[in-house]
């Protein structure tokens, strides 16, 4: 049953971010130490398909805590479509893996500790009153279960809902037609007496039987592991692969913990912004990066970058100051997406072509600049040969003149 009342008052809050993942709780956060007044939109229960990995870079730049990390890997494992297996090691290093389901919410807390409020709820629209105050409308639930509506007044919002995001749809005609993976993982419990099992190392599983576009995982999370994968064909079976996931690898007789399956965006919009007082972080933005499917460290740079456009367009009242968010983050990681995205389509194209890139993850060049440009979040230019040597050695395996070992 849904209430007629509507809950509102006069205040004017400065922002409102609809969405509560790691990039809206890092912009609410932002902005909040900038003492602006933030309330925090989120809709209960919801945990994100993922498989968990965090850079050093994010655990340097965003001050995370170690409690947060469940386990820190330090060797990939590439799986072919005949089951050849390379394995790249992390010389010096590591990489970090969280539950998503305590990581956010630690993010949430800590955006409400810096000043954000919280609110729990489901949003629905956004208009424009005659002064040019955003009021933006959502529902909760009351103690009776009855369905109750609500509106806050804004200055600005900023929508981190998700790839399917309302605020999108509703602010940039066209946004709910990005291109996504659909992605599905199960949470299961780590074995106990199974010696294979490397609670240190990520699988990724390259083959079309797995994911006929995109890959599957193996993630250690301590307690628990993510087997998962995505793709893009809607006639695909997530379940039945990661089903059959499991059995190859031995985990298909432990527990299942949980079932999480979400859209993840292909490519970042062309526009953020609307123009007058809304803005896009996150996968509503469509910072996911092509190839890997690697989220979390854009999703919380984005709203960063979001909570310092936000807060530059609350001071000067110029609404330009919005697209600096999406202007610095294709100046920083532009680049980098163009590229995956061009590795996406070449080599997850059919089982040949990901015979050959697994080959190629053999090679020392490749595995160096792999990992430093993953770890640090940039395009390594220290070592020019050695890119040289690896563009060759793509164009030969891309010609076929190279063999797949």
């Amino acid at each position: 049953m849904i209430s007629d009342d509507t809950f509102s008052d006069d205040t004017v809050v400065d922002v409102v971010i609809v969405g509560g993942g790691p990039s809206g709780a890092t912009a609410a956060c932002d902005l909040a130490g900038r003492g602006r007044n933030v309330v925090l939109l989120d809709r209960a229960g919801r945990i994100k398909p993922c498989g968990g990995a965090i850079p050093p870079r994010l655990i340097s730049d965003f001050e995370i805590p170690d409690h947060l990390l469940v386990a820190r890997v330090n060797c990939a494992r590439m799986v072919s479509p005949t089951d050849k297996q390379v394995d790249m090691p992390i010389e010096g290093g590591f990489v970090g893996m969280v539950d998503r389901e305590v990581f956010d919410e630690w993010l949430r807390e800590r955006a409400a500790k810096a000043g954000a409020e919280r609110r729990t709820g489901t949003f629905k629209r956004f208009e424009r009153d005659e002064q040019g105050i955003t009021i933006v409308h959502y529902e909760t639930r009351n103690g009776d279960g009855k369905v109750v509506q609500n509106a806050v007044r804004t200055r600005t919002l900023i929508g981190a809902d998700g790839a399917l995001s309302a605020v999108a749809k509703q602010c940039l005609p066209g946004a709910d037609r990005l291109p996504y993976v659909f992605a599905y993982h199960e949470i299961v419990r780590s074995p106990r007496d199974d010696s294979s099992f490397d609670g240190k190392r990520c699988d990724v599983y390259y083959q079309g039987a797995v994911s006929p576009d995109f890959y599957g995982w193996v993630f250690p999370h301590g307690d628990t592991v993510s087997v998962g994968t995505g793709s893009a064909h809607k006639g695909f079976s997530l379940r039945d692969s990661v089903g059959g996931l499991r059995e190859a690898v031995g985990l298909g007789k432990v527990e299942t913990i949980r079932r999480e399956g979400a859209p993840i965006p292909l490519h970042p919009l062309p526009r953020w912004d609307d123009g007058k007082s809304v803005l896009l972080a996150g996968d509503a933005a469509g910072v996911v990066a092509p190839a890997s499917g690697e989220g979390i460290y854009y999703a919380m740079i984005g709203g960063r970058l979001s909570a310092e456009a936000v807060d530059l367009y609350l001071e000067t009242g110029d609404v330009r100051a919005l697209r600096t968010a999406r202007k610095h983050f294709m100046r920083m990681h532009g680049m980098v997406f163009r590229i995956l995205g061009i590795m996406q389509w070449y080599w997850y194209s059919n089982d040949r072509r990901r015979e050959r890139f697994v080959s190629i993850c053999r090679d020392r060049d490749v595995q160096k600049l792999t990992w430093d440009a993953y770890m640090n979040k940039k395009l390594v230019r220290a070592k020019p040969i050695a890119h040289v040597r690896i563009f060759f050695k793509n164009l030969a395996h891309m010609a076929g003149l190279a063999s797949a070992r």
